[in-house]
């Protein structure tokens, strides 16, 4: 009896004496399909614990060795089996933190997820063109889609799954946003458009709802949108200011040319342009201009624009 009781103790003493890693940082990466025994045996040859096979027992013991969720685990200072096997049970591994800005395009949101996650950026972007991959996520493109906000990605995700990750937080963010009534009878599809329009024409959260309205009664009234965001856009983005030249481009993205809404967002709107778009302010404005204070003049005539437009341009020569 005394034998077993000692025993027994000094295994529960071993699963929770501590080694020491100090600065340095053991990983272990546990892939699909690995056993028990051989994540064991990492941890062992990084010097994690003291006792591989203690180790594999109280993983028996708790069931750990029957759930182990694939993934890159690093560890760093005190460490003992007993906060291995619990960080092991909760999935705790590495996250890489990756934020994607509001009014981010699908090529930009691509470098961003490449660049953190190891990714191949011209595979994401393939993806918005896969047609199969686009009807298991029930959305006519990516671009849009890819909701901005900071996300804490597994490390070893896949292009696939970071896309799904972000395509599945939209869906969260906008749930019940499409049962009421819409703009001009726009379909959500046409709403996000319309929104990555505003997203990209203005970063001041009092002037989104102006800006919708603007949009909203030139598509009333028929008349083209003239929007430069979605001209640069057509042009693959353009760090210089548009050209007379760049106006007269013909592509599907030039409203100054083409009538109607673009054939698909130019940016992923962030949560706020959404609900503008959605619900624009009530306004005879239809036009504006940037201001010389980083917001706009709107005006309901083209003379007053143009007026507006001649004085800013004073102002900026001032």
């Amino acid at each position: 009896m005394l034998l077993a009781a000692a025993i027994i103790g000094l295994a529960v003493g071993q699963h929770y004496r501590t080694v020491d890693l100090g600065d340095r940082v053991a990983t272990v990466i546990i892939a699909p399909g690995d056993s028990f025994a051989q994540v064991a045996a990492r941890l062992d040859a990084q010097g994690v614990v003291p006792s591989p096979r203690l180790l594999r027992l109280a993983a028996r013991l708790t069931g750990v060795d029957r759930r182990l969720i694939p993934g890159r685990y690093d560890f760093t200072g005190k460490q003992s089996a007993a906060g291995v096997l619990d960080r092991l049970a909760r999935g705790d591994l590495l996250r890489i933190r990756v934020t994607i800005p509001e009014g981010t395009t699908l090529w930009r949101t691509a470098g961003l997820l490449a660049r953190s996650l190891e990714l191949d950026s011209a595979a994401i972007v393939g993806l918005g063109s896969d047609s199969a991959f686009l009807a298991e996520l029930g959305k006519p493109c990516l671009e849009g889609y890819l909701f901005p906000e900071t996300y804490f990605f597994p490390w070893g995700i896949d292009e696939r799954e970071a896309v799904r990750t972000a395509v599945a937080q939209f869906d969260r963010q906008t749930e019940g946003l499409w049962a009421g009534e819409r703009t001009l009878g726009l379909s959500p599809h046409e709403i996000v458009i319309l929104a990555s329009i505003i997203e990209s024409e203005t970063p001041l959260a009092g002037e989104r709802g102006l800006v919708a309205s603007v949009y909203a009664n030139r598509l009333r009234q028929k008349m083209r949108l003239d929007a430069d965001p979605t001209v640069i856009y057509g042009l693959g983005g353009l760090d210089r200011p548009l050209s007379r030249r760049d106006l007269r481009k013909d592509t599907p993205y030039n409203t100054y040319l083409h009538a109607g809404l673009p054939p698909t967002p130019i940016n992923s709107p962030g949560l706020a342009s959404i609900k503008a778009a959605l619900a624009p302010d009530t306004s005879d404005y239809l036009f504006f201009v940037a201001d010389n204070a980083g917001g706009h003049f709107f005006s309901k005539t083209n003379a007053e624009h143009e007026r507006a437009r001649r004085r800013i341009r004073q102002e900026r020569g001032r």
